[in-house]
């Protein structure tokens, strides 16, 4: 289709044991510098944070969060394809009005011309059409800055909890299993946003 229009999907925080998983939805405008993206993986804490804000003043994007208390309820694979719908839900909120203040050209950009591209093997409950795209995040720009998105969030939200509960090491390990975070857990027990269904 000559004016399809890429929104990318991906998700951080889906191998943690504690803290939520969250997800970006991201379009990116023609003029977007996309030499600033790559996998959020392979930059460093300083280039994502640099990306993300020209992510958000420029393209169309979207958050998604699912916290520990659904991923227990729902399991981690539900949570990160719910975190990916609630991501791209909170991005067409906002389209009609990105369209205007970038003077874009709405026949274009409409819901009716976009198709999602989700990172992994899985496709999320959006509504529009979407493929899944193993390691996305190394392919699309759009999927790169939704990786970006979703990481830069979460990374901060952890940072937040450190401050709640220092002894987890949150700010240190974002709730990865390490083996700190294994072992504070066996010492003085889960802490309030532990994931009780993973083994830690």
């Amino acid at each position: 289709m000559a004016n399809l229009i890429i929104c990318g999907l991906d998700e951080a925080g889906r191998g943690p044991l504690a803290g939520p998983v969250t997800a970006g939805a991201v379009i990116l405008p023609p003029e977007f510098p996309f030499e600033l993206l790559n996998d959020s993986k392979k930059l460093s804490e300083k280039k994502r944070e640099a990306a993300e804000l020209v992510i958000k003043k420029k393209a169309l994007w979207g958050l998604g969060v699912v916290n520990h208390d659904t991923i227990d309820k729902i399991n981690i694979l539900q949570a990160s394809m719910l975190a990916m719908k609630n991501a791209f839900d909170m991005a067409m909120m906002k389209l009609d009005d990105w369209v205007k203040a970038n003077n874009l050209d709405a026949s274009v950009y409409k819901r009716q011309n976009i198709e999602c591209i989700a990172d992994g093997n899985k496709i999320p409950p959006v509504e529009c059409p979407c493929r899944a795209e193993v390691k996305g995040d190394a392919k699309f720009a759009q999927v790169m800055a939704a990786s970006i998105i979703a990481k830069v969030a979460r990374d901060r939200m952890m940072v937040e909890y450190d401050k709640l509960y220092p002894e987890y090491g949150y700010a240190k390990h974002k709730g990865y299993p390490t083996k700190a975070h294994r072992e504070i857990c066996h010492i003085i027990g889960p802490s309030p946003i532990q994931r009780l269904s993973f083994d830690y």
